[in-house]
């Protein structure tokens, strides 16, 4: 079966005439089931946590996320999006999900996904020291950190994502290399990391084809060298396209599938309602 679970309707909005173009696209690649993980900046109820967590101050990454937060950002909250997703489940195999970002206070977090029921739930690590470093437009900020720190704040942030048991998959992991950053330095103490801490939380990996088509790094999240870590540690998968236009849903599914059977993997997860189960690809 072909499933993919991670993409956002931000760029459009919750018009069905828009969003029957991911259910096309879905056909058209073959996909059996999709599910949708908007990203917290759509819903008012995470405001607080951006303006806590994020840079806002005069230099270019504060000038820049200012702007960032003040653009296309909590505009609908998550009733209506529950409502809306409702309503294409009248017609679509489509799983609810969310993207949370990595903030700092995750039992505030929880207090507010437990009172919606979601199928899965994706914690991503969007923000180091408050700096959104996949931001293409700020991405001079690369050159003012070592990446051997770099590694290790992003170690760390995954670990704080995982000790809160609140969620069932790691978003996008290590996509760190996407603007081409690649270290000079052994990382395998910080793969071993994030897989034991992935085990430890029971949280399946995002094999994320976005960082193929939207980042210079070409390459399918995560890369090899964190795949044989994962699967060494025996991780659970999903495999997702991360589409932010209807028109990239499932898009290099097919390539990630034969990605991750070099690694010996045989099944994927399917998420209901937060329960895991494995079927073949």
């Amino acid at each position: 079966m072909k499933f993919d679970y991670h993409m956002h309707f931000e760029y459009g909005d919750y018009d069905l005439k828009w969003v029957q173009g991911f259910f096309d696209a879905a056909k058209k690649r073959g996909l059996d089931e999709i599910g949708i993980s908007e990203h917290t900046h759509t819903f008012p109820e995470f405001e607080k946590f951006y303006y806590d967590d994020l840079i806002l101050d005069n230099s270019e990454v504060g000038e820049f996320q200012k702007v960032w937060l003040k653009t296309n950002k909590f505009k609908h909250t998550l009733k209506d999006y529950f409502d809306f997703m409702a309503e294409l489940q009248k017609n679509h195999a489509v799983k609810i999900g969310i993207e949370v970002c990595n903030f700092k206070n995750q039992s505030a977090v929880k207090k507010i996904l437990d009172d919606w029921d979601f199928d899965y739930i994706i914690g991503s690590v969007h923000f180091l020291w408050g700096w959104g470093y996949d931001a293409s437009k700020i991405k001079n900020e690369w050159t003012r950190h070592d990446l051997k720190e770099i590694y290790e704040e992003y170690t760390r942030e995954v670990e704080k994502l995982a000790e809160s048991k609140i969620y069932d998959i790691l978003g996008h992991p290590f996509n760190i290399r996407l603007f081409k950053n690649f270290p000079d330095f052994e990382v395998t103490e910080y793969l071993e990391r994030v897989a034991v801490a992935l085990k430890k939380s029971d949280m399946a990996v995002d094999v994320n084809t976005g960082t193929k088509y939207r980042y210079p790094v070409e390459e399918i999240s995560p890369y090899a060298d964190f795949m044989k870590v994962a699967a060494a540690y025996e991780l659970p998968i999903t495999i997702n396209s991360d589409a932010h236009q209807p028109e990239d849903c499932g898009k290099f599914h097919d390539e990630a599938v034969e990605y991750v059977k070099t690694f010996g993997y045989k099944k994927i997860s399917q998420f209901t309602k937060r329960k895991r189960e494995f079927v073949d690809f």
